[in-house]
């Protein structure tokens, strides 16, 4: 089926990062599958990610459908493109429907985009991840391809402005080897595995990453263990509980 809405729109992205100077520094690509289902599986710290993510996969000559909030898909100018692009709406009351088109779409040799996290972090460090992904993986008999981003935060994210200037911003993007969802495993246990190699692309890529704050303002994109002025996870849990 002619993707008419999905290849304009990357064509879109492409050129508004180019006029942005952009330096994405992409790795691993070769880890997504040319052909059959998989499930990428993504931290998330920005809300540019599912972008950066797709483009993860297009060496491979691969679209990436993400599961996104419904709302998203309500609104009137992302509602269209995101329904165009066939990606998959989560209504968080009725999970069970999302689940059933995304274990379609796999099933159908697509590749699905999750961030198991559930919500962007804004500590930039991992939380917890959800076992959505691995059972989905499991059930559909696909395996899960981890990726890790790193200066997406930078662009756009949530409790600041968003910088869509000539800004030169690097992101790094590293992608990792397949894990296999095997039915005979705990999905738990599977999703602790796949955690851990996020976490490893995760610290790969901020070692990679080439610039660092240039002045006290600019520590707020750092995490607090890499010496950043971002909420621990901690103090993002306290102000959630309030």
């Amino acid at each position: 089926m002619a993707e008419i809405v999905y290849r304009p729109v990357v064509g879109l992205a492409q050129t508004l990062f180019k006029a942005w100077d952009l330096k994405i520094d992409c790795k691993g690509s070769e880890n997504i599958p040319r052909s059959g289902g998989a499930v990428l599986v993504s931290n998330h710290i920005s809300y540019l990610d599912f972008i950066f993510d797709g483009l993860a996969a297009l060496p491979q000559k691969r679209l990436v459908r993400f599961m996104a909030k419904e709302s998203v898909f309500r609104h009137k100018i992302s509602g269209p493109l995101m329904r165009g692009m066939k990606h998959i709406p989560v209504d968080r009351n009725q999970g069970e429907t999302a689940y059933a088109h995304a274990l379609e779409s796999l099933r159908s040799g697509e590749i699905v985009g999750v961030f198991p996290e559930a919500t962007i972090s804004q500590s930039f460090t991992l939380k917890s991840f959800k076992s959505g992904a691995a059972r989905m993986a499991q059930e559909a008999g696909v395996p899960l391809i981890p990726v890790a981003l790193w200066g997406t935060q930078r662009l756009w994210t949530k409790g600041h402005p968003r910088n869509f200037k000539r800004s030169h911003t690097p992101v790094t993007i590293r992608v990792g080897e397949a894990i296999e969802a095997s039915r005979d495993k705990y999905a738990g246990a599977i999703t602790r595995q796949l955690r851990e190699r996020v976490q490893e692309l995760l610290e790969a890529a901020q070692r990679a990453y080439p610039v660092r704050p240039k002045d006290a303002n600019d520590t707020w994109w750092m995490p607090a263990h890499l010496g950043g002025t971002a909420p621990t996870p901690e103090q993002v849990r306290e102000a959630e509980a309030r």
